[in-house]
């Protein structure tokens, strides 16, 4: 479903209760729901609801959501303090981003991100063990998964002299992102070329600019812009060629060559957990920020072979799932 319908849908059947009925309703908390459009994927919020769920709440039923989404990174600051002004019980923030925009609007509203990033060099939480304040989540550290998402496209394509990185600017962490890759590029000689975009015109001239510059492979960086738009990043990469690797599996299932990562529903369903035991009157302050003990490689090799690639047995073996 797509995020429009499913954010009408939502409006939709709350206006269709009858006055009276609504009238009788108990007041029910809400949950304010701040995402890019990643965090509104069927995925995404099945496991919100999901993870809720556990937890005994029902949306519809015992609580209730108010969905603030944006693809543009400056508008979340003022889409938290919307939240904030409807005096809601607890806020979830899909993204780092999104969760120091809200942060930056309340000091008391309960916070449960989910992002990649380090939120205690980000200013988010004290420490994982002990957050302190009002905001806790999960998170899987992104930033140091470039350096083994390097290693394994330098694996897949042995030949590629030069390797570029597709990164969102807009996003707090790609900074800390490309550091840490450019730090691991020196370490094994490899050239290595950071393309901003933050748009998808953006997208496309670093796709047509990797490829004048004759990038043997790419690595598409972590962020939800890019996630929401991965079908048209991965059309680009096969009209120019280019193998690639993905921050998730959703690239991979939709046509793209490799990636490496967590599972990102899953992190969404367990920040799910932490919002409803905030609910029953948990704090944050002592619910520890949770990180994934599994990543996965997924390998797609109808891609490869269209790309004139071998996989290597010891690689597929490595693999959690290959897509014939």
């Amino acid at each position: 479903m797509r995020r429009r319908q499913f954010i009408t849908l939502l409006g939709g059947a709350a206006a269709a209760w009858p006055l009276a009925a609504r009238a009788q309703q108990p007041k029910v908390p809400v949950i304010g729901y701040l995402a890019n459009g990643a965090g509104v994927t069927a995925y995404n919020i099945g496991a919100f609801r999901k993870g809720l769920s556990e937890m005994g709440f029902v949306e519809g039923g015992n609580v209730a959501f108010d969905i603030r989404v944006t693809d543009q990174y400056d508008r979340f600051p003022a889409l938290a303090r919307e939240l904030v002004e409807r005096k809601i019980a607890a806020i979830f923030a899909f993204s780092i981003t999104a969760a120091s925009a809200a942060k930056a609007a309340t000091a008391t509203i309960p916070i449960v991100f989910s992002g990649a990033g380090d939120p205690v060099k980000l200013g988010l939480v004290a420490s994982l063990n002990r957050p302190g304040g009002n905001v806790t989540g999960t998170t899987n550290l992104g930033v140091e998964l470039g350096p083994k998402r390097l290693e394994l496209i330098r694996e897949l394509v042995p030949q590629a002299t030069i390797i570029g990185v597709i990164a969102n600017p807009a996003g707090i962490t790609s900074s800390g992102n490309m550091a840490n890759l450019q730090a691991a590029a020196r370490r094994v000689g490899q050239e290595l070329i950071v393309l901003h975009a933050s748009t998808v015109d953006e997208i496309d001239t670093a796709f047509a600019t990797a490829a004048e510059r004759r990038c043997g492979a790419l690595l598409i960086d972590v962020s939800g812009f890019f996630i929401n738009r991965r079908d048209h990043i991965v059309a680009l990469a096969a009209r120019h060629a280019i193998p690639a690797n993905y921050p998730t599996r959703d690239f991979v299932e939709d046509g793209g060559l490799v990636s490496y990562g967590h599972d990102i529903s899953e992190a969404v369903r367990q920040a799910a957990v932490y919002v409803g035991r905030v609910l029953k009157g948990e704090k944050p302050a002592d619910l520890p920020v949770q990180q994934p003990t599994k990543y996965e490689l997924v390998i797609n090799l109808r891609t490869a072979r269209a790309l004139g690639l071998t996989v290597s047995d010891k690689l597929l073996a490595r693999a959690d799932e290959v897509i014939e």
